[in-house]
């Protein structure tokens, strides 16, 4: 008879498992930062993980990872670098995906379930309906990952206001049918390479198109969990790792070196003990309010339950606080390490810098909280909340 393995036990197997991709991240960052992005024999890397397999459809080969798990996973590889966490974040693009027709789907995965995704979604641009497809002319923004993709996508809607098929759409191509337009060139999450996309009168038939967040074509329970919300916690659960490497370093710093004026070391003085402590009460709450919202939708629908308006402000509340907090540790643990840590090649430096770009994502913004709070109160959210 089988024994189940402890818990525990399972999760240190697989942190070893994940240690020497971390350590290779880490090795490697300030080359991608460098260099703008994270380059294809990285994301080989990260598929050997199996971050590009957790939101393929299982009928296709996909793992089948919940999204506490992936989320987990993101969150550790961005405490080793939020720039290759932002783009392995990516791996859940799947569920966008799902909307497609499932023989399309099929063509995607025709090779293995390891699908890269990267898509410049906005501004949507204008696309002209034709015979059976669109044909896509624009520019687009924020093309994270671009030059690891295995497919592309951009945002398109009608041209003609009223025409059928008006609704903002989703088109896929292949890599050769887009221009990358090296253009970024940023404060922060230096390496994720959100370049900008360029697409010149191609065709995209019908089928290689999908409504962001629309009713997908696969039956299994990870395309039931809300698409938007899942989007932006994917995004936001980088800055949990963020803020966790910041905590790590000032403990590192705080038994260190006197400092340059003769002051106490940074573990003597009574106000960096204090904070320092109620960055870990904050980072802790904020990360255990994700997972246990996470959890209980999870479960929900596991139970075969129909997601809720409520659950999808809860998720969608649950992103946006952890940016902010994540944010605002980092943002504490800087100020803690005093004139050390103005140099650039600090990593408190990094980590600031990564940990503000994160929090200013359209998905993060304050907004957000307003929509949640008129779920709680039972009036209206802005549009597009839900």
């Amino acid at each position: 008879m089988s024994v189940m393995e402890n818990p525990a036990a399972l999760a240190a197997r697989e942190e070893d498992a994940l240690a020497p991709l971390l350590a290779e991240i880490r090795t490697r960052r300030d080359e991608f930062a460098a260099q703008r992005f994270v380059p294809k024999d990285f994301i080989a890397q990260l598929k050997k993980a199996g971050v590009y397999r957790a939101a393929t459809p299982q009928c296709f080969g996909g793992s089948g990872m919940s999204p506490m798990g992936f989320l987990q996973l993101i969150e550790r590889i961005s405490e080793a670098d939020a720039s290759v966490g932002w783009v392995a974040s990516f791996g859940s693009a799947s569920v966008y995906l799902a909307a497609l027709p499932r023989e399309t789907q099929a063509q995607l995965y025709a090779k293995g379930p390891d699908l890269t995704f990267a898509g410049g979604l906005f501004p949507i641009q204008p696309a002209t309906q034709v015979e059976g497809g669109w044909m896509v002319d624009g520019t687009w923004k924020f093309a994270s990952g671009s030059k690891g993709a295995d497919v592309l996508g951009v945002g398109i809607g009608a041209a003609v206001p009223g025409q059928a098929g008006s609704k903002p759409r989703t088109a896929v191509l292949p890599p050769e049918q887009v221009e990358i337009i090296d253009n970024w060139d940023v404060m922060g999450l230096l390496g994720t390479g959100s370049h900008d996309l360029k697409v010149s009168q191609q065709f995209v038939p019908e089928e290689w198109t999908f409504i962001r967040g629309g009713v997908p074509t696969i039956d299994e329970p990870l395309y039931r969990y809300p698409t938007i919300a899942y989007a932006a916690q994917v995004l936001a659960v980088v800055n949990l790792g963020v803020a966790r490497a910041a905590i790590d370093e000032i403990n590192q710093m705080s038994g260190g070196r006197v400092a340059i004026t003769g002051a106490p070391k940074l573990a003597d003085r009574s106000y960096v003990r204090i904070e320092v402590a109620k960055a870990e009460a904050k980072l802790r709450s904020a990360r255990a309010f994700l997972y246990d919202a996470t959890g209980e939708v999870w479960h929900s629908i596991l139970a075969g339950n129909p997601v809720t308006p409520e659950q999808v402000s809860l998720l969608r509340l649950t992103a946006v606080e952890i940016a902010k907090v994540g944010n605002e540790v980092t943002q504490a643990m800087f100020g803690l390490a005093g004139t050390t840590a103005i140099y650039s090649s600090h990593p408190l430096q990094r980590y600031l810098r990564d940990a503000a770009v994160v929090k200013q994502h359209a998905f993060l913004g304050e907004g957000i909280y307003d929509g949640a709070g008129a779920v709680t109160l039972g009036v209206p959210p802005m549009p597009g909340f839900l």
